[in-house]
């Protein structure tokens, strides 16, 4: 015999598609508690642009990976991977059901298939060479060049994200093999969790919308003031921290590169393509259980009465 799997439930989906509150909801009904899957949530003090749960709407549920590192620090897959694991052990010692909530796609995947990340050596001066290459030829160049090792990666990297340009480059050149295929054999692996990993979606227009005017209420929050205090405190546009939507932008704003209103219409744009991207990753996913809101008139009732449904199927819960 095996040794039992642990359960895990997945709620994630695109950016403002409604995840915090459904997944609050969820936790109080399973007994749950939440490990959040985002990437800018982990910070303290970005609250506003990362549009993180408060505590009042936890509700009373533990939350975990929130508020957990300073933004001047350096919080990446690996290190999510990690605490993630940690988390969940706990969390089953005490009787809970883990719920892995929040829309990066590359951090769910690594922790649902436990993906292997060491690497063959350091050669930092390899990775050295593209930093320098990368400030002084462009992000672009970098890019491109990956393109030619990895066509598939560079597809799936954002050329602005300087750091997993490098780190794929780094990995051809240390590996001789493409870090696309490589977490594509890791993705095929069996899953150490017995899972459900739910999918929320919209209708495109309907979650554009919401999109838009979540960047406006940030905006009426403070989002300029709050990027204001961090670049006060030490943050600047490298750090990984300010890469996240809403920190970049207004960062550009107040280094005097665009207008406020400017910078806020490429926030919105922005937002909107980072959606579409998290829809095409997770259509990519194997075991999905899509969950369209229309389908269900927008009803949370009916929505979390068919969530608790396949839970109670794959004998996650005991209804």
């Amino acid at each position: 015999m095996g040794q039992k799997k642990f359960s895990l439930v997945i709620v994630t989906g695109p950016t403002a598609v409604g995840k915090t509150s459904l997944s609050v909801e969820l936790a109080k009904r399973i007994g749950g508690e939440i490990i959040s899957a985002d990437s800018m949530q982990v910070y303290r003090g970005m609250d506003i642009g990362s549009a993180k749960v408060t505590k009042e709407e936890m509700q009373g549920v533990p939350h975990y990976l929130i508020d957990e590192f300073e933004p001047t620090g350096e919080f990446h897959v690996v290190k999510f991977q990690e605490l993630a694991k940690r988390y969940i052990r706990e969390i089953h010692s005490r009787g809970k059901i883990p719920i892995l909530v929040g829309g990066t796609g590359f951090y769910i995947q690594a922790v649902l298939y436990d993906i292997d990340f060491t690497k063959n050596g350091e050669d930092s001066s390899y990775r050295e060479s593209l930093q320098h290459l990368a400030e002084t030829k462009g992000a672009e160049q970098l890019h491109e060049m990956l393109r030619g090792v990895d066509p598939a990666s560079a597809d799936a990297i954002h050329a602005n994200n300087v750091k997993r340009v490098i780190r794929a480059l780094e990995f051809y050149h240390e590996t001789g093999q493409r870090i696309s295929e490589h977490n594509e054999a890791e993705r095929q692996k069996e899953s150490p969790y017995h899972f459900a990993y739910f999918v929320l979606n919209d209708e495109r227009e309907r979650l554009y919308r919401n999109i838009d005017l979540r960047v406006d209420v940030m905006m009426e929050q403070g989002l300029l003031d709050e990027v204001r205090a961090l670049k006060a405190a030490g943050c600047t546009r490298e750090m990984v921290s300010m890469q996240g939507l809403g920190y970049k932008e207004m960062l550009d704003y107040l280094a005097g590169e665009y207008p406020l209103e400017e910078a806020v219409r490429v926030l919105k744009r922005d937002t909107r393509h980072f959606a579409k991207r998290q829809l095409t990753w997770f259509r990519r996913e194997r075991d999905v259980i899509w969950v369209d809101k229309g389908k269900f008139e927008y009803d949370s009732e009916r929505i979390l009465g068919y969530m608790e449904g396949v839970l109670s199927e794959k004998g996650i819960v005991h209804g």
